[in-house]
């Protein structure tokens, strides 16, 4: 019987991750129903090697699942002292359906999630589109830029390997430039980071909170992240580093 093709429950350190068969890997593709019907032989079959209450990392490949199917999961975890923590993807709808539940993501490539090494550079992914408030707590990773229709509250982050758009309050953590691009942005209509990251320069809140915002876009000079009023930036008035 092939591994690949079957749900897998892996124990990883004080965690526990549930794998997914992905559907590239399989001639015909797994059923929804035949997922389900293998996750609950694995969850209530044979010996629990689990401690209650430990958190689970769903790696969902390219599996896709909307947000009733990540709910029937998360449940089924519940059900046997298990909490659905955090996602890992290569679907956008997977992605966003899961954020959209409060979940942490992760959305790359099958390749990175499988953990396989390819040292050719991979092109960004499609931007990701969320309409939601990242709250704290909830981590947001992904393969290109990332637009958040919403608040990025204290305790959030979002990671991200090309630009960070936040319509709305940006008060948490925001990584752009993540794989190593100094030329990427961050942008938001009020900029009150907890800490700012464009590639390997870091750059935390002011000591001092201004007494009136405007949309303003963070970048990177030589001397590292600088912030300016949307209105007057141009991208023909610094030079970036190489």
């Amino acid at each position: 019987m092939n591994v690949n093709l079957q749900v897998r429950l892996k124990g990883e350190g004080e965690k526990l991750l549930l794998i997914l068969p992905t559907e590239t890997e399989t001639a015909t593709a797994t059923s929804w129903s035949d997922l389900w019907q293998q996750l609950k032989q694995r969850l209530n079959g044979g010996d629990r090697f689990w401690q209650p209450s430990t958190t689970v990392h769903l790696i969902a490949t390219d599996r896709l699942l909307d947000a009733q199917q990540l709910q029937a999961i998360a449940d089924a975890l519940s059900e046997v002292q298990l909490q659905l923590t955090r996602v890992f993807t290569s679907r956008r709808q997977t992605a966003v359906a899961a954020a959209t539940a409060g979940y942490s993501v992760e959305q790359t490539s099958v390749t990175k999630i499988n953990q396989t090494l390819n040292a050719t550079p991979v092109p960004l992914a499609e931007p990701l589109y969320l309409q939601m408030t990242v709250r704290s707590g909830m981590e947001i990773r992904h393969a290109g830029s990332v637009i958040v229709l919403g608040d990025l509250n204290p305790g959030g982050t979002v990671v991200a390997n090309g630009d960070i758009l936040v319509w709305g309050r940006l008060r948490g953590v925001a990584h752009a430039g993540a794989a190593g691009n100094s030329k990427c942005l961050i942008m938001a209509l009020q900029m009150e980071p907890t800490q700012l990251r464009i590639a390997e320069f870091v750059a935390r809140a002011p000591t001092n909170v201004p007494s009136q915002f405007y949309p303003e876009v963070a970048y990177v000079m030589s001397e590292g992240i600088r912030i300016a009023k949307a209105a007057d930036f141009s991208k023909s008035q610094f030079s970036l580093p190489s």
